[in-house]
């Protein structure tokens, strides 16, 4: 007897949730994009779904005009030290949590899972008392250190548990070769942590990228703003202007999607847990 070919059946069903989906994810795309290339007036009069009456880029270079290309400087700055610190601590210390011995790595690792449960919002009053008293009040560094700290418990327990699947096989052949710890480290351990290390690096990043509460609590003026605090320029008293705050918004968010891009494969790999295979 012959078998009939297997035929696939149209899901009727999944094709119109897939519709209504994307018209929920498009819609607001679509405002947020024209909105930046129409004039304030033409937004008030004619309103948000409509189409602009004429395509202008002066949303954007009023962005920059008014300041916001230093507020996007300053963010750049603080994102870039606030990886680099993660980067520098953490990869050793999660080295040493996955291959120590003793109880002291247990209990490091430990007190970095408590970390997960403590909000910055529950202690910004005593940070805002530190870095006043060491002088880091007003600086961008004194944003920058609480915003690295606060991003190593999840990045440690990211990158620990990259490390541990890492087959034992492999260090004992690295020992047998009489490699050394940072040898061992350097040649095989952070190589087989692209993707534990690409996810610690977007996750760092955005989270120095997108801060809000301490630049707001631990900065002053206008010389240390982030975009976060300079999309407050484009509200007054009287009002807001839409799209250039839109074209703002749009500004801040292209270094973080050229930074997914680049990593999007890895940080996929490490968020399904093989990045260590």
């Amino acid at each position: 007897m012959r078998r009939r070919p297997n035929r696939r059946r149209p899901n009727y069903l999944a094709g119109f949730g897939a519709l209504i989906w994307l018209g929920v994810v498009g819609l607001p795309l679509y405002v947020l994009l024209l909105t930046t290339l129409r004039s304030q007036s033409d937004y008030a009069t004619n309103g948000p779904l409509s189409l602009p009456q004429r395509l202008t880029f002066a949303n954007y270079l009023n962005a920059f005009s008014g300041g916001f290309g230093a507020d996007l400087l300053n963010t750049l700055l603080v994102t870039v030290s606030v990886v680099a610190l993660v980067l520098l601590v953490v990869p050793p210390l999660a080295y040493a949590i996955v291959r120590g011995r003793g109880r002291g790595s247990t209990r490091v690792f430990r007190l970095f899972l408590l970390g997960l449960a403590i909000p910055a919002q529950a202690v910004i009053v005593p940070m805002f008392y530190v870095i006043s008293q060491v002088g880091l009040y007003d600086d961008l560094s004194g944003v920058v250190l609480p915003t690295a700290a606060f991003c190593l418990p999840i990045c440690t327990l990211v990158l620990t548990g990259t490390m541990r699947d890492i087959t034992p096989d492999l260090y004992e052949a690295m020992a047998v070769d009489g490699a050394s710890p940072w040898r061992v480290f350097w040649q095989l351990v952070l190589p087989l942590s692209r993707g534990g290390l690409a996810t610690v690096v977007v996750f760092a990043a955005l989270q120095a990228w997108n801060g809000f509460l301490f630049p707001l609590v631990l900065t002053q003026s206008d010389a240390t703003k982030v975009i976060t605090l300079g999309l407050y320029n484009f509200q007054t008293e009287h009002g807001v202007d839409a799209p250039g705050l839109l074209a703002a918004v749009v500004l801040s968010m292209l270094p973080v999607l050229v930074v997914y891009l680049f990593a999007r494969r890895a940080l996929i790999q490490g968020l399904m847990g093989v990045g260590g295979k």
